[in-house]
């Protein structure tokens, strides 16, 4: 990949002023060794209320972006792949929301793209720069069971696509992250609530390791739930996304009678979009980076997939 010197400020924009587009162009407007150059919206009203609200430019069209060093796309997933390609074709670095894109075909060119046009390409697996999430994950040794529960009350927003691709996949990614390999059996059920597509899903995975992850995810609830429950061995670790903490208790053996005893675990709070962002700024300069790579949100958008066939096997 082709570095940008860590001596000049890296140009950035925005594309997609939505719900998520709106915070990157709050955090990226003011991040320092950024020169933002402004956001590009087809909805011009939407573009308009979120440029003046935070002093930046509005771009007129995207052809402004291509060229710009670093490029958040936050549209809607169908558009990810056209979108993506041409702007790492002009030459910029690319961070996407998640998911990658709407299909595993269209994921595989937008990673050949990246490496044609020597360019990095992200994913905004933001739940994975959550700082209780890197603290626990580099803590826990030899998991063996992993758990999570991601439950949220109805809104109206992301019904493009299912439970499956707008918040089972965050967990999805932290799993695959941890397990460091792909699984051998994926089970799951799922059924439309409020949607014609899936918002309840259950879904048990098992690795090679002998890993067994069990995610649930739920856009019908009546509670917002955010959990990651971590079994390894002699240790186990409670994420709170929410809060931004990790409970956590190991089993002491060198006691005469071993005993469980409470362990503290430090989490340093932090806005996870910002450390995103940072670690995506980070690789378009080419320095060490925890950004999720292209083929990584790729391998958690197969996985969705296979979750989502076997849904609708049922």
């Amino acid at each position: 990949m082709n570095e940008t010197s860590t001596t000049q400020n890296i140009t950035a924009a925005v594309v997609g002023t939505g719900h998520l587009g709106r915070h990157h162009v709050r955090i990226l407007s003011q991040m320092s060794g950024v020169e933002f150059v402004g956001a590009f919206d087809t909805d011009s009203t939407q573009l308009e209320a979120i440029t003046g609200e935070h002093g930046v430019t509005a771009l007129e069209s995207i052809d402004v972006v291509c060229g710009v060093d670093a490029v958040v796309v936050a549209t809607p997933t169908v558009n990810h792949c056209e979108t993506v390609c041409r702007l790492l074709a002009s030459g910029s670095h690319v961070l996407v929301e998640k998911p990658i894109a709407s299909s595993v075909e269209e994921a595989d060119r937008m990673i050949e793209e990246a490496k044609q046009a020597q360019r990095f390409l992200a994913v905004g697996h933001v739940e994975f720069h959550n700082p209780a999430v890197q603290a626990a994950l580099g803590l826990a040794e030899n998991v063996r069971y992993l758990e999570t529960q991601r439950l949220s009350p109805f809104t109206a927003r992301s019904i493009d696509v299912d439970v499956i691709l707008d918040l089972m996949i965050h967990d999805l990614q932290i799993t695959l992250a941890l397990a460091g390999e792909e699984p051998t059996e994926i089970r799951a059920v799922g059924v439309p609530v409020l949607t014609d597509k899936v918002d309840l899903c259950h879904a048990w995975i098992e690795f090679p390791s002998g890993l067994v992850a069990n995610l649930t995810a739920s856009r019908v609830s009546a509670e917002r739930v955010r959990k990651l429950r971590l079994f390894a061995r002699d240790s186990y670790f409670s994420v709170d996304y929410a809060d931004q903490s990790v409970t956590s208790a190991q089993l002491v053996r060198s006691a005469a009678i071993p005993e469980i005893a409470p362990r503290i675990v430090e989490v340093t709070e932090q806005e996870p979009l910002k450390a995103e962002l940072d670690a995506f700024i980070a690789a378009c300069r080419g320095e060490d980076s925890a950004a999720v790579p292209g083929h990584t949100g790729r391998d958690a958008l197969a996985a969705a997939i296979q979750i989502r066939d076997q849904v609708e096997s049922r």
